[in-house]
């Protein structure tokens, strides 16, 4: 099963890919399903086309595909559909040529954009509780002044 961003990289990559596979009037056959294995091993990637004789969708069509040969579908879009298998042979030539596309990558948990937005807010945080304290304080103060004004003025009286 694929996650919608790698289904969308893989339909980003799509784009450019010309339709190699064609489905005729007859639907999917076992003749295309092993046509469509064949280009699954060797490109990974393939995009379909689904002509107007046929009775089927472009959905149909890939959903049938991707039920015979064991890939996933990437996108329908009018009568064209994009399947993708991942396939070891692809794997191996891309090891070969250095471009390796299944190595896992080290992901760093700390973004630099929000660790400084966090120093940011908890600096204006520790500003904050500073200045609240001093208030605070000078608050106090100014009661304790006015409880003495107060004493003082019913001691006179």
């Amino acid at each position: 099963m694929l996650t919608s961003k790698e289904r969308a990289d893989l339909r980003a990559q799509a784009n450019s890919l010309e339709t190699t596979l064609m489905v005729g009037k007859e639907g999917v056959t076992e003749a295309v399903a092993a046509e469509a294995d064949r280009l699954l091993t060797a490109r990974e990637l393939i995009k379909g086309k689904v002509l107007e004789s046929a009775l089927m969708s472009a959905r149909e069509v890939s959903e049938a595909i991707c039920e015979a040969t064991g890939a996933d579908g990437v996108s329908c879009v009018g009568n064209k559909f994009v399947i993708y298998r991942f396939s070891e042979k692809c794997q191996e030539e891309r090891n070969q040529t250095g471009r390796a596309k299944r190595k896992a990558t080290p992901v760093s948990k700390s973004d630099p954009v929000r660790k400084g937005i966090r120093a940011r807010r908890a600096a204006a945080k520790k500003v904050r509780e500073q200045r609240n304290a001093y208030f605070r304080e000078k608050a106090i103060e100014k009661a304790i002044e006015r409880d003495r004004e107060k004493q003082l003025k019913n001691s006179q009286e």
